[in-house]
């Protein structure tokens, strides 16, 4: 059996001033390197043995922080195609402001809906589309004959958790996935037989699934 682990990157910068973040290349917050810290625990006696991350420096030093805490020296493997969701001309706004701008339904829209973009950005439809051919055919190769963390963004993980358990637009809409709260996939040959979300008891957990997880299959 191989494991599959998605870590959302913790609390950045924009997070923190509530910015569309996006592509914009921003620094953890001393929160969010705690975070990570956090999931050094949760993970402690889980077996990795290779690593992919995104082009983005919030997700990548939530990489280092982890393997660094579990004394791993890995092979790591950075594309953009694993890249945040690009919100387009609204990278750099804040939340609210942005819904005084152009209208909060408007801003609702371009936030909540599967397949509207923001000026100049991607839709979560169009996430999905850039990463999950790249998640298709090199990280389930990988999963074959390793144990992989993927350290990545809300919008990316989610594609890959559309994917993998098959759910529908409406349903990964409803998804969250909270801040560097591993989300443990494990696969026996081409079938998904558990996932086990961790989370850091004291603090409680911001992420959600709104289905009971069942085994799945999953062509590799």
């Amino acid at each position: 059996m191989n494991k599959l682990i998605l870590v959302r990157h913790g609390q950045s910068i924009y997070n923190l001033e509530n910015k569309f973040t996006g592509w914009k290349d921003v620094d953890l917050t001393d929160k969010g390197r705690n975070e990570a810290l956090y999931a050094v625990e949760l993970l402690r006696n889980i077996d990795i043995s290779m690593a992919y991350t995104s082009n983005l420096i919030r997700a990548q030093d939530t990489l280092e922080i982890i393997l660094d805490g579990l004394n791993l020296n890995i092979p790591i493997i950075k594309d953009e195609r694993l890249n945040e969701r690009d919100y387009g001309d609204l990278i750099g706004q804040n939340k609210k402001e942005a819904a005084i701008k152009f209208g909060e339904d408007q801003v609702q829209i371009w936030r909540r809906s599967y397949n509207v973009p923001p000026p100049g950005g991607e839709s979560l439809e169009m996430t999905y589309n850039r990463c999950i051919p790249y998640f298709k055919k090199n990280i389930l190769n990988d999963l074959k004959r390793n144990d992989i963390i993927i350290s990545a963004h809300g919008n990316s993980i989610r594609a890959i958790v559309k994917y993998i358990l098959n759910l529908s637009s409406d349903l990964i809409l409803e998804t969250e996935i909270g801040w560097c709260e591993p989300w443990i996939f494990t696969f026996d040959s081409n079938d998904i037989v558990s996932l086990d979300i961790l989370y850091n008891k004291q603090l409680g957990s911001n992420s959600h699934l709104p289905i009971e997880f069942k085994c799945t299959t999953v062509e590799i």
